[in-house]
C-alpha cells in the first residue's frame, strides 16, 4: 500500500512536534502491506503474559502500582475474558480470598491489605468478583460488607454532587463512574446517592466538548441554613481528556433510569452532544497514526485510548446520538449486514473501527506476549486489557435493545424488604438490555482476532455482568435467544 502522509507542520518545531514527527516514523514500520491483512492477534503470546503476571508475579517494576493490586488482578482477569478464557477452580479461589484481603473495616475497598479505602480500587474488586465470585460461604459475593460500603460512600458525597476519591482526597469523576458501577453491580442505589450527580457531571464538560476531572463549584450563602449551590459559574478543572470522558459518558447512560424518574427539580441537566462528537471523531489518528486514538488535544496516540475513547461510541448511540453503531433489534437485519460483507458496507462516518482493529494488531502487540501504548514500549497489563476491550468494541455492535429489556422487566419479582424499587429496577432493565446486534460483527483479518463482546458501561462480559447483578437483585435473568449460525 502506498505510504500514508504525514501530518500538517506549521514549520514551528516544538518538542510536541518533535515527538509526533518520531510515533509517525515509528508507526510507518508497523503498516501492514494490505490494510485488510494486519498482523493476526498473538493470542498465546499474551495468554502467556498474563498468566506469568497472575501465577508467577508481577515484575519488580510493578512497586509502584502497590496500591493498585486490585487494579492489576482485574485488568488480567477481564483480559482472560474477553479473549474467551476462564480460570480454573482453584486460581478462582486464590483470587477471590486475595480480593477479600483487600477489603476495609470501615467499607468498601483499598488498594492492597491494610490500605486505606478507595472508589477506584472498589470499583476494581467488585468487578473483579464479577468475573471470579460466586454465592455462597468463601464465594466472595456474599462476604462484602454492602452496609457499610454504603455508609462509606455517603461519608463521600459533596455539596455539589460530586464525589471524593477517599476521605482526605481530591473529587475526581473517575471515583463517580466507579461508584455508579459499583452501586449498580450490588443493588445499592438510591436516591441520596444520586441527588445532584448529573449536574456534577454536566459541570465537567469543556468548551472543546470532551470532558474534565472535577469542576469548582460557587455557593450563595443564605442567611439560615447551608449555603446554595449556583448553577452558573462552574468551571471545568483542567482540559478534556479520554479518559474522563469516559467515565462522565459511562456515568451519564447509567444514570438515564434515575433522569426519567418524575422529580421536583426546576431545571433538567443536559450534555452539549454536538461538540462532545466532534472531540471524540478528532481524537482518532491519520491514515500514518494507524487509525490509533489519542487522549487529549495535540497528543499521541495510545493504545488504552481505543478504550477511553473508541468505547465511547455506543455509549453515545445508546443516548440516542444519529450516526454511531447501534439500533434496535426489532428492526430486522437486511441482507446488506452479514458477517462476510465488505467493510464499504458499514457506516463509518463517525469513525473507523476497522482502523482502530488495524492499530491494535500491527502497533499494539508487544512481541514478548501482552499489550502496549505504542511501539517500541513495554507491555503492561492496563494497556493489554484496554487494547483488547477497544479492540472488542471495534468489531461487536452491542445496543441498547427495548425487546430485550420488556422481557427483563416482565420478569421482575419484587425482592423482600424492597426499598427504592422503582429505580432499582429500572436501572437494573436498563445495565442488562445491552445486547449485540447479530450478524455485524466486523473482524478484521483472521477470526482468531475476534475478541468476546463487553459490557460497553462496566466492561464486563455480559455472562458475569447478569451473573453478579442477578444474584444481588435476587432475579431470574431471562435467558437469551441463541444466535443464529
Amino acid at each position: 500500500m502506498s505510504q500514508p502522509r504525514r501530518s500538517p507542520h506549521d514549520s514551528y518545531e516544538t518538542e510536541t512536534t518533535d515527538h509526533q514527527i518520531e510515533t509517525e516514523t515509528i508507526l510507518l514500520k508497523h503498516l501492514p502491506l494490505s490494510p485488510d491483512l494486519p498482523s493476526p492477534l498473538q493470542r498465546d503470546s499474551h495468554l502467556q503474559f498474563l498468566i506469568r503476571n497472575l501465577i508467577q508475579g508481577f515484575p519488580s517494576r510493578y512497586i509502584s502500582q502497590d496500591a493498585s493490586q486490585p487494579w492489576l488482578l482485574y485488568w488480567t482477569l477481564q483480559s482472560f475474558s474477553v479473549m474467551g478464557v476462564a480460570l480454573d477452580p482453584n486460581n478462582k479461589q486464590k483470587a477471590i480470598d486475595t480480593i477479600m484481603a483487600w477489603q476495609h473495616p470501615d467499607g468498601g475497598f483499598g488498594g492492597g491489605p491494610g490500605q486505606a479505602a478507595h472508589l477506584l480500587p472498589t470499583y476494581a474488586a467488585i468487578c473483579a468478583l464479577a468475573i471470579v465470585g460466586r454465592p455462597g460461604p468463601g464465594g466472595g459475593w456474599d462476604q462484602i460488607d454492602r452496609e457499610k460500603m454504603y455508609k462509606f460512600f455517603v461519608s463521600l458525597k459533596q455539596p455539589d454532587g460530586a464525589f471524593l476519591v477517599a476521605h482526605h482526597a481530591e473529587v475526581d469523576v473517575r471515583g463517580t463512574y466507579c461508584l455508579l458501577v459499583t452501586v449498580h453491580l450490588l443493588n445499592m442505589l438510591t436516591p441520596e446517592l444520586l441527588e445532584g450527580v448529573p449536574g456534577f457531571i454536566m459541570s465537567c464538560q469543556t468548551y472543546e466538548g470532551g470532558f474534565s476531572s472535577a469542576s469548582q463549584p460557587y455557593f450563595s450563602p443564605e442567611p439560615e441554613g447551608p449555603p446554595t449551590l449556583l448553577d452558573f459559574p462552574r468551571p471545568p478543572l483542567g482540559e478534556a481528556h479520554g479518559g474522563y470522558t469516559f467515565c462522565s459518558l459511562a456515568s451519564w447512560t447509567m444514570l438515564q433510569p434515575y433522569l426519567a424518574l418524575p422529580k421536583p427539580s426546576l431545571q433538567q441537566p443536559s450534555l452539549n452532544f454536538k461538540t462532545l462528537l466532534r472531540w471524540l471523531v478528532q481524537m482518532q489518528g491519520l491514515e500514518i497514526e494507524l487509525g490509533g486514538f489519542k487522549g487529549r488535544t495535540n497528543k499521541l496516540v495510545d493504545g488504552c485510548y481505543s478504550w477511553w475513547v473508541g468505547g465511547c461510541f455506543a455509549l453515545l448511540s445508546s443516548l440516542g446520538i444519529v450516526g454511531a453503531h447501534s439500533r434496535d433489534d426489532k428492526h430486522e437485519p437486511s441482507s446488506a449486514h452479514q458477517e462476510d460483507e465488505a467493510w464499504d458496507d458499514i457506516d463509518d462516518s463517525l469513525w473507523d473501527r476497522a482502523a482502530l482493529q488495524r492499530y491494535i494488531l500491527c502497533a499494539g502487540q508487544h512481541p514478548a506476549g501482552g499489550l502496549r501504548d505504542k511501539p517500541p514500549k513495554p507491555a503492561d497489563s492496563y494497556h493489554t486489557l484496554y487494547c483488547l476491550a477497544g479492540l472488542s468494541s471495534a468489531q461487536h455492535n452491542v445496543f441498547l435493545s427495548s425487546t430485550r429489556q420488556d422481557a427483563i422487566v416482565r420478569c421482575w419479582k419484587t425482592p423482600p424488604e424492597s426499598t427504592h424499587e422503582q429505580l432499582r429496577q429500572a436501572c437494573f432493565s436498563h445495565s442488562l438490555s445491552w445486547t449485540e446486534e447479530e450478524g455485524t460483527s466486523r473482524i478484521l483479518g483472521a477470526q482468531n482476532n475476534r475478541m468476546n463482546a463487553t459490557h460497553p458501561v462496566f466492561n464486563l462480559t455480559m455472562t458475569h455482568t447478569e451473573g453478579i447483578m442477578g444474584h444481588f437483585y435476587k432475579q431470574t435473568i431471562p435467558s437469551r435467544p441463541i444466535k443464529k449460525t
